[in-house]
């Protein structure tokens, strides 16, 4: 036995037989150092609410043809529409990311479309288990309503099952390949983070970044990651060739010290558009929720600043607020 509750295989060269790991990474910091962040650092003060500038979106049922649209509905959750799929990435409807419904980081805006307004869904990629990520009741809402595809990487369909026995999931490794066809396939790739529900089970599930092929062109979706040199985002590029748009969390970022191994800053995510060869980019994982310790117009902000230092519009890369909707160009 391995003594791993969500997974058992063989090693590979980020599975030790127990747990995953970043090759050549770095790991999350432990207690102690969490202790020292929390108790000498001061974040700096988020409103306890605060409106979105787009009003909630209406989402057509299809988006035909090569057309390609992201809508924001908060954090980590957009609503991705091209040829007539819909797929929903990291989707949380809940009202706080906790493991209690008392206590824990809370929405400071509403969802940027109410869930009864969602269309057919038929794929939801879930990247890694960290509450802001899985959120179990809203699972269980979509297997009930909408019963779609859960796409996400080995040992976190085993937390899912536990609460939701019919799921459908299609588990991947990094470096797998799933067809669900008519021209939608899926890619399991590496994001530099950690995974962990509790405080006895880090990195017991894995965690990805996805690369969409369509027939109107590649998206790469990552849900949170560390810059980690560049590494994988230079791969995703050599790889792939050329991305339509690349999705990137600009958000949840100071301090540095803490959290720059696991959670790029917004000057990172340009410079990994521009690796990983992205034509257009979407920035998400900012102004839902406090995780960390940077105001929550920041990330936005930082964003610009690194755009215009390089050359690139703000247009090619928005920071997405709840009901935003983007209309990716054709490349």
């Amino acid at each position: 036995m391995s003594g791993n509750p969500y997974y058992q295989g063989p090693v590979t060269d980020h599975f030790d037989g127990k747990r995953f790991f970043n090759p050549g990474g770095v790991e999350p910091g432990g207690f102690s150092k969490v202790l020292q962040w929390r108790f000498r650092e001061k974040p700096q003060p988020w409103p306890p609410a605060v409106a979105s500038a787009f009003l909630q979106a209406w989402p057509d049922a299809r988006i035909e043809g090569n057309r390609l649209r992201v809508t924001m509905v908060g954090h980590a959750s957009m609503l991705i529409q091209s040829h007539g799929f819909s797929i929903l990435t990291d989707p949380v409807w809940s009202e706080r990311v906790s493991p209690f419904s008392f206590a824990g980081p809370k929405r400071a805006n509403e969802p940027g479309i109410r869930f009864e307004d969602l269309p057919p869904i038929d794929v939801v990629i879930v990247s890694h288990n960290h509450y802001d990520h899985l959120d179990i009741a809203t699972l269980k809402r979509l297997v009930r309503v909408h019963n779609p595809l859960i796409v996400t990487p080995l040992g976190n369909d085993t937390i899912i099952r536990r609460s939701i026995a019919n799921a459908r999931i299609q588990t991947m490794d990094w470096g797998d390949r799933f067809d669900f066809g008519l021209g939608l396939v899926f890619h399991c790739e590496p994001a530099h983070h950690w995974s962990a529900r509790g405080v006895n089970d880090r990195r017991f599930a894995l965690w990805a970044a996805f690369v969409i092929e369509t027939p109107g062109g590649l998206i790469y979706h990552v849900g949170d990651t560390g810059f980690h040199e560049g590494i994988n985002y230079r791969a995703a590029g050599e790889k792939y060739g050329r991305f339509r748009l690349a999705i990137l969390p600009i958000g949840a970022y100071e301090p540095r010290w803490f959290m720059k191994a696991q959670h790029q800053n917004p000057e990172e995510a340009v410079a990994g558009m521009k690796l990983c060869n992205a034509a257009y980019a979407a920035g998400h994982h900012w102004f839902t929720f406090q995780l960390t310790n940077e105001n929550i117009h920041h990330p936005e902000r930082e964003l610009h600043a690194a755009l215009e230092a390089v050359g690139i519009s703000r247009e090619r890369f928005p920071a997405l607020q709840p009901g935003a909707v983007f209309d990716v160009p054709q490349v």
